[in-house]
């Protein structure tokens, strides 16, 4: 076709036709030039689920991230020497399989993501980080962080710590440890009952309950314990006239997204009326579920929960809610926001967006956001932050001004444990890598 358009060109046309040749020659080099320029976008890799029975998770992380990607980017991007880079979200299903993270962190990677940021699942983000480490070892050119914004299991920053992995939420342990303190303050709580989701994560929630329980000065007796088939039971009455059986007071679990919603609903509907300590009741379908039969049973323990006290704290979920006024988007975490944040100011610090320098900057972090202040621990890449336990009311009560997912219900705080309460020791014995060297670059780039 383009040959008979040649053809037909008029002897008049042909001085245009020339000149434009010439500039389509002049210019195609520096369209090749043009591939191998820093690009003026920094992307961040989100794998988790996006499908499946824990598909509302994800879309309420990505809720959270997308938020504090726009809150940078509006305020002019990542600061750089010479230039202002805006941050972009990239979105990969991983359906809650170790195999499909697995397979999206390799496609992140070749689209150019230089942070990998996942948590709804311990077993997905111990694979993860065996991946990226094997990756950044062979491809020093191409070397990525992993941002964990949930993944609790308390080996992944003990025994099995990696100076690629930073963890932005307590660990297991952590959160244990503050709901213990809770429970240890009633009396009346003399037999508990265990449920955890069987996996890596709920093994370490039922194994560190029962060290705590044993250490109380009061040790109230456990009296049953459950692990079941994460994201596969879909009724959980066996599960409750097992706790109604065993004569139990309360129960403890770490349970999250449809494995607790359906576990505290089927106790509602089975009339239940223990107590709950929960890592993950505030929210997520949680509350409605439980209903009225919640109130003054269900605790919950976070980083920071909407009914904190204070104008900072308050202006922090005032924008959340301008920014998604559906009430069943009302999932937001101070821990997500300072992940980015933080990460943005260590390459701001470093002066780079090159992995191994950005996390020289990072494990060092410190930032105070809307009164609530982190600092990560060098030695184990751990996130230090106080921590608050909650106990579900309904608003209007005192302490209760904001309910969760528009419920009518909210969670006035009982406990709050600063930094260093909440602190617990280092295990950790990182490896720490040397910087990438430019021969080790080169040579990448020629294999």
């Amino acid at each position: 076709m383009y040959l008979f358009s040649l053809r037909v060109l008029k002897w008049a046309d042909w001085s245009l036709f020339a000149a434009l040749f010439a500039v389509l020659v002049h210019l195609a080099p520096l369209a090749v030039h043009a591939q191998h320029l820093p690009e003026a976008n920094l992307k961040l890799a989100m794998i988790e689920s996006f499908s499946g029975p824990f598909a509302n998770t994800g879309d309420a992380v990505w809720r959270n991230l997308t938020w504090a990607l726009e809150r940078v980017n509006q305020r002019g991007g990542v600061k750089l020497p010479g230039a202002s880079h805006s941050l972009v979200l990239l979105r990969y299903d991983s359906k809650g399989q170790v195999e499909e993270a697995l397979a999206a962190l390799r496609l992140a990677i070749d689209d150019g993501a230089g942070a990998i940021l996942q948590g709804n699942s311990s077993a997905v983000a111990a694979a993860l980080i065996d991946a990226i480490q094997k990756h950044n070892e062979r491809e020093p050119q191409r070397q990525v962080l992993f941002l964990n914004y949930s993944a609790v299991d308390p080996a992944l920053t003990q025994e099995r710590c990696n100076f690629w992995h930073f963890r932005f939420d307590a660990h297991a342990d952590m959160r244990m440890n503050a709901l213990m303190q809770v429970l240890q303050g009633d009396a009346s709580i003399q037999r508990v009952f265990l449920i955890a989701q069987d996996y890596s994560f709920g093994h370490a929630v039922l194994a560190q309950a029962k060290r705590q329980l044993a250490d109380m000065p009061r040790a109230p007796k456990v009296v049953g314990e459950a692990l079941h088939p994460m994201g596969r039971v879909k009724d959980f009455s066996p599960y409750v006239q097992k706790i109604k059986a065993s004569g139990a007071q309360a129960v403890v679990t770490g349970n999250w997204g449809q494995d607790l919603s359906l576990l505290v609903k089927a106790a509602k509907d089975a009339g239940y009326s223990g107590y709950f300590y929960t890592f993950y009741g505030n929210a997520l379908g949680a509350p409605q579920a439980m209903g009225d039969a919640g109130v003054g049973k269900v605790y919950a323990v976070a980083e920071w929960m909407p009914n904190v006290s204070g104008p900072e704290a308050a202006a922090f979920y005032a924008d959340f809610k301008r920014r998604f006024p559906n009430p069943q988007d009302d999932y937001v975490h101070m821990r997500m926001q300072i992940m980015l944040e933080m990460w943005v100011q260590a390459i701001q610090t470093a002066g780079s967006t090159q992995a191994w320098a950005v996390a020289n900057q990072l494990e060092r972090g410190q930032l105070n956001m809307f009164g609530h202040a982190a600092h990560m621990r060098e030695s184990d890449h751990q996130l230090q932050q106080s921590l608050v336990v909650g106990l579900m009311a309904k608003v209007g009560q005192r302490g209760v001004k904001h309910d969760t997912e528009g419920s009518g219900y909210g969670f006035k705080l009982v406990k709050t444990l600063s930094a260093r309460q909440a602190e617990l020791p280092s295990l950790c014995r990182m490896d720490r890598p040397q910087a990438p060297f430019a021969r080790d670059v080169q040579r990448s780039n020629r294999s």
